[in-house]
């Protein structure tokens, strides 16, 4: 099953990375919104696929078509049904059921789970091809949320042990997110970290490898109060969206791990006033509290292991003969899956923003 029942939204995507089409239907998004189709598919295109030597060679439009949800360019209040015709398969490069399965992939664990009914041609319903029906709902909660002054960017904060400049705790800033936008299709903040980003992941694919990330996200423009506690806190939400993205591996919100290394007294986040408003003096909450915002900017980080796929010869076993083997994996793959996950962790953040401000 590919369903989520949120609070306020539930969602179900369908298809396989070479099924003729994928599809997302999405319940509970809010009547009257205003939706450009031109913004949305340009942020669609940020994740598709063929943009570069640093991604999958595969090439899709990822353009979607409604059936249901939008009327005359606004949200209409019934369950946004929306399909990706998929265009640039190559099945020939993948066995339906895979007799040697691939090394760190879902191959084994779903034929084991499904008795061999299973089509894994390049990943089947377990591929991060699906995240591309995921990323419509999330460009259109990223623009219900700009309607009420709430931005949401993201960038590339890691390449293997290459690293960009994170964001400001204390104040992200729209000028962050505008170089960000400028820099789409690699976004780094830093330009000399972009430049040794681009050589590590280029020596991987070179060495028939690959390498992993950490993408960095941050919502501004949030009201104090978003979330509830225990099962509803804005990190639950976040983080059942967030290990829905196919190779992540750990997430972390403000301070995140480095904070198990202070002392109460210097990782609280004293309480300020100017007389006008209320913040706080540092940010190692990431802007959530008791699972609810405060205020300052949300910001998390996810961890993406290197893609699974490679070129190289890697040991495995044969399922039916029961003996060792090995495997060289074929098709075509990113070297690096930070590459085009920006828009993914985006849509993620926003669709787990626009649930909580369903609440009210």
């Amino acid at each position: 099953m590919n369903e989520l029942f949120l609070r306020n939204l539930a969602i179900d995507i369908q298809g396989g990375s070479h099924d003729p089409e994928i599809s997302i239907r999405a319940e509970g998004l809010p009547a009257g919104e205003a939706i450009d189709p031109l913004e949305l598919q340009k942020f669609l295109s940020r994740r598709a696929p063929g943009s570069s030597k640093f991604a999958t060679h595969r090439k899709e439009a990822d353009e979607p078509h409604f059936l249901s949800g939008i009327t005359d360019g606004k949200t209409d209040g019934t369950p946004l049904h929306a399909v990706i015709y998929n265009t640039n398969q190559r099945s020939g490069d993948y066995p339906a059921v895979p007799d040697v399965p691939r090394p760190s992939h879902a191959d084994f664990a779903a034929i084991m789970k499904y008795h061999g009914q299973v089509d894994l041609r390049g990943g089947g319903h377990f591929s991060a091809r699906l995240t591309a029906p995921l990323c419509i709902l999330g460009g259109i909660a990223l623009q219900i949320l700009a309607h009420q002054g709430i931005r949401i960017a993201a960038h590339i904060a890691a390449v293997g042990d290459v690293t960009d400049t994170p964001f400001d705790p204390m104040q992200v800033s729209e000028a962050d997110f505008a170089r960000l936008a400028e820099r789409s299709a690699f976004p780094v903040l830093d330009d000399g970290a972009a430049e040794r980003m681009q050589a590590l992941i280029d020596d991987a694919r070179m060495s028939l490898d690959s390498v992993g990330g950490v993408i960095e996200c941050a919502a501004i423009g949030l009201p104090v109060g978003l979330g509830e506690h225990i099962f509803w806190g804005m990190e639950n939400r976040l983080a059942h969206l967030a290990f829905g993205i196919p190779a992540m591996k750990g997430i972390e919100f403000g301070a995140g791990f480095a904070i198990t290394k202070q002392r109460g007294s210097s990782a609280n986040d004293p309480f300020v006033t100017d007389g006008q408003t209320i913040r706080t003096a540092q940010n190692n909450s990431g802007g959530i509290q008791g699972g609810m915002t405060n205020g300052m900017p949300l910001i998390w980080r996810g961890a993406l292991k290197p893609t699974a796929s490679i070129g190289q010869e890697q040991k495995s076993v044969s399922i039916s003969r029961m003996e060792n083997t090995t495997i060289t994996v074929g098709g075509r793959h990113d070297p690096c899956v930070a590459v085009r996950a920006t828009p993914i962790f985006e849509a993620v953040t926003a669709i787990a923003i626009l649930d909580a401000l369903l609440d009210v």
